[in-house]
């Protein structure tokens, strides 16, 4: 299953991204997610097992230029995340497809998302 976070979610994205970004706080990354999912401009999608949060994805609209896009607003994925005994099992693509949905709904004819954090180069597809 997935679906949207909502501000009741920010919880449980939190502990997911915190295994992503072990260099921030539980407590500000739950106060992250929980402005990020009532901004008009930004989704956090969640992915469950049962009923367990297994995944997240967070996308944000960027108005600034994003390398290797040629329009604005641009969809990007500031993150994605699956806990381990869950990969390999299509969550992140499912993710992944979410953010890109979301982004065409606001206006979006591209996405974008770093595709290496050694090299910080940007790709972007239309």
């Amino acid at each position: 299953m997935l679906r949207k976070a909502e501000p009741k979610d920010a919880r449980s994205a939190a502990e997911l991204a915190l295994r992503l970004w072990p260099d921030h706080t539980l407590s500000g990354l739950e106060e992250l997610f929980r402005d990020l999912t009532v901004q008009r401009e930004a989704a956090v999608f969640l992915a469950f097992e049962a009923n367990d949060p297994v995944g997240f994805a967070q996308c944000q609209l960027r108005h600034d230029y994003v390398e290797g896009t040629d329009s604005s607003p641009v969809g990007y994925l500031e993150g994605i995340f699956v806990a381990e005994p869950y990969r390999r099992r299509g969550y992140a693509r499912l993710l992944l497809t979410a953010c890109e949905v979301w982004a065409r709904s606001m206006g979006c004819r591209e996405f974008a998302a770093i595709a290496s954090w050694t090299t910080g180069k940007a790709c972007a597809s239309t």
